[in-house]
Order: C-alpha cells, then sequence, then structure tokens
C-alpha cells in the first residue's frame, strides 16, 4: 500500500484515477461498515481475522502469478489499492474488539501503546524498505513479499488462545442490532461529540494518503524515495506517540491526552501552508504522526473503558460511518482540486477542520469527566 499509489500516479492520468478509486473504495466501507460491526459483535473475532488473511493472501497470491507472466497496468494497480483498503476495512475494527475482549481493563491504556508501537515500526521497517526497492525492484518481487506475510499474520493469529465471551443476541431483530451503536451513543451527546471530533486526526491521515504522494511529486518536485522515507518518518513518529501517550495519560488525565494530541495534528497540517521544503516536509509528517497516533491511543482506551464489549463494534461502526462519510466528501472535493492543479487548498481545508475539532474535544474532555464521575459514584 506504499507502492501501488505511488506506481498509479507515475501512469498517465494515475492521479485523477487513485482519487477516483479512492472515492469509490470510501463509499463502499461507507455502504458496509454497520454489517462489519454487527459482525464484530455477533462473530468469533479471532475467526473473522483469520478470513481477512486468507482472502489477502488469495488475492496478492493470483496477482504474483500475472506479475510472472506478464506487466502490470493500471487496472491492476486499482483492484490491488482496492483489496488492501478492504483489508485495513475488516482488520482493524475487528482486532480493536479482539483486543478489549482478550485483555482486563486495567491494561487498555498500556495494551493501545503497545498496538501503537508494533504496528508503526512495521510502518517504519516497510517504508525504509519502500523507499529502496520502490523504483529498483520489480513491483512482482514486492507483492511476493507482502504474500509471505498474509501467511505469517495468519499462522501468528491461529496460534492465539481464544475463547468467545460475548453473548449473541438471538432475540434481538437485525434493524435492532443495526441501530444499537446509534441508540446507544445518543444518550450520551457528550461522549458521541468528544469521540467523533477525535476522530478527525485520522481521517486527516487517511486525506494525506492520497495528498503526500502528489505534494512530494508537483510542490516539492522530488522523487519515489522521498515517499518512501516519508512513510518511514511517519513511522517514527507514530512509534513515539505509542511510547510517551501511556506516561501521558497517567499523569495529565486521557481526555486532556487526547485533546493535545488533536491540537499537535491541526498545528503540523497548517504548517504544510507555509513550509515548501523537503526537510521541513518530514518533520511535519512526524508530527502529524505522532498527533494521530496520540490521539487515536487514548480516544480508543477511553471507547474501551466506556463501552461494553458486547456493544463495541457497533459503536466503532457508526463512528467509521461517519467518519467514511466525511472521507467521501472530502476527497471528493480534493480530487477536483489536485485535477485543477490546486495542490494546497486541501491542505487548507484540512487545517480549518482540525482546529475546530481541537475546540470540540476541549469543550467537551470536561464534559465527559463529570459524567465519567457520576456515573462512577452511582
Amino acid at each position: 500500500m506504499t507502492a501501488v499509489p505511488w506506481l498509479m500516479i507515475q501512469k498517465n492520468g494515475g492521479e485523477t484515477i487513485l482519487g477516483y478509486i479512492t472515492t469509490i473504495m470510501t463509499v463502499i466501507m461507507f455502504v458496509l461498515t454497520p454489517y462489519i460491526g454487527m459482525w464484530i459483535d455477533r462473530f468469533s473475532r479471532k475467526s473473522i481475522l483469520l478470513f481477512g488473511e486468507a482472502i489477502g493472501l488469495t488475492i496478492t497470491a493470483l496477482f504474483v502469478f500475472i506479475g510472472m507472466i506478464g506487466e502490470y497496468q493500471i487496472w491492476h494497480l486499482t483492484i490491488l489499492f482496492a483489496s488492501g483498503s478492504l483489508y485495513y476495512f475488516l482488520f482493524y475494527p475487528t482486532l480493536f474488539a479482539f483486543n478489549q475482549e482478550l485483555f482486563s481493563r486495567k491494561q487498555y491504556k498500556a495494551l493501545n501503546g503497545v498496538m501503537e508501537i508494533q504496528g508503526q515500526l512495521a510502518t517504519v521497517v516497510s517504508g525504509g524498505m519502500a523507499s529502496v526497492m520502490i523504483e529498483k525492484i520489480p513491483f512482482v518481487w514486492i507483492l511476493s513479499f507482502d504474500m509471505l506475510t498474509y501467511i505469517a499474520a495468519f499462522l501468528c493469529i491461529l496460534l492465539i488462545p481464544y475463547e468467545r465471551s460475548v453473548r449473541r443476541e438471538s432475540h434481538v431483530s437485525f434493524k435492532e442490532k443495526m441501530l444499537e451503536g446509534y441508540r446507544y451513543m445518543k444518550q450520551r451527546p457528550s461522549l458521541f461529540w468528544f469521540f467523533l471530533a477525535s476522530l478527525m486526526p485520522f481521517i486527516t491521515v487517511m486525506m494525506t494518503n492520497y495528498l503526500h504522494p502528489i505534494y512530494i511529486a508537483d510542490v516539492l518536485k522530488e522523487d519515489g524515495s522521498v515517499y518512501g522515507i516519508q512513510s518511514m518518518v511517519y513511522g517514527l513518529g507514530a512509534a513515539l506517540a505509542g511510547f510517551v501517550v501511556p506516561i501521558l495519560m497517567k499523569r495529565m488525565s486521557t481526555e486532556a491526552t487526547v485533546v493535545l494530541n488533536v491540537g499537535i495534528c491541526a498545528f503540523a497540517i497548517s504548517m504544510f501552508l507555509l513550509f515548501e521544503q523537503t526537510s521541513i516536509f518530514y518533520i511535519l509528517v512526524v508530527l502529524t504522526a505522532f498527533g494521530n497516533a496520540g490521539a487515536r491511543v487514548a480516544r480508543s482506551s477511553l471507547m474501551m473503558e466506556r463501552i461494553p464489549n458486547d456493544k463495541i463494534g457497533r459503536v466503532d461502526s457508526l463512528f467509521r460511518t461517519l467518519g467514511f462519510m466525511i472521507r467521501s466528501l472530502l476527497i471528493s472535493v480534493f480530487t477536483g482540486a489536485v485535477s485543477a492543479q490546486h495542490i494546497l487548498f486541501p491542505y487548507a481545508v484540512l487545517s480549518v477542520l482540525l482546529v475546530v475539532s481541537t475546540l470540540i474535544v476541549l469543550k467537551f474532555s470536561s464534559f465527559m469527566k463529570k459524567e465519567h464521575n457520576i456515573s462512577g459514584t452511582l
């Protein structure tokens, strides 16, 4: 997923196609998200994870075979990008609920920090490898290595001891199950607005996955090695957050930690409008990574603490659905702006959204703490 977007924009009309396929996949995931949340709460999370690895392995193996007998066309890259997006779409919400089910409440903050560290160290390694391989080694060999990682992931998940703990709600209708996340959050408006606003750094990073390759090529006038390096430095910034944020949560409350990190992300994205140097670009990528990862670690800990495990899939899917709606709107606007060569306009929009999100989490953090203290007392 580092190589595919870069290879796409090197082809004629690739930038526009990347924007369109990102929009289409966002719409598809928006439609499927409520079903995913319901399945996560209904079926074995371990089985869902194993199913995702098996499908990813099958698709990747097919395109390794295609690469062995011929040359990749842009439609091949489009399918790979789409399937990779769907893999992430299934994997991360399932893993989130799986972790909450496996671990105890007192472990959540440290757990989310460790998960961020290991995930981002993998990003560092893959980004470093991509900076070397992306324009020097045939893509089919990158895919072959990727195929082996699906096999390794399947075996690792298979070995995890697991016993399903969430009861099934057989008496509840399909419609009622689908609306459970909405009803739960409707009764907790402060929690809803806090969690929605704290999702904005993640949405921003999803948008920069589309914007950064274009920014590097058209604004910085750099090559694929810079794109690979930015993936690596992003991983370093996010891994650093995985170390630091659990410590911050012990010293300044989880809610305040979310506010701080959303603010850091807002500052970093705003600075893209003022500086167009490669060295400063790397620094801003690190700050964006730290802010996004830090907000995610703190936000995930709060969600695990405040939301019951038998509802976590549907509540999480509610926010993912809203996130996909926002992303669909943004990517449609940004694709048009990029096609018209207004590369910096999307960064200005993201800057405004993040500043507003910082003010929202700041406002509702105090309400959340009061509600939590009252419920704890009761």
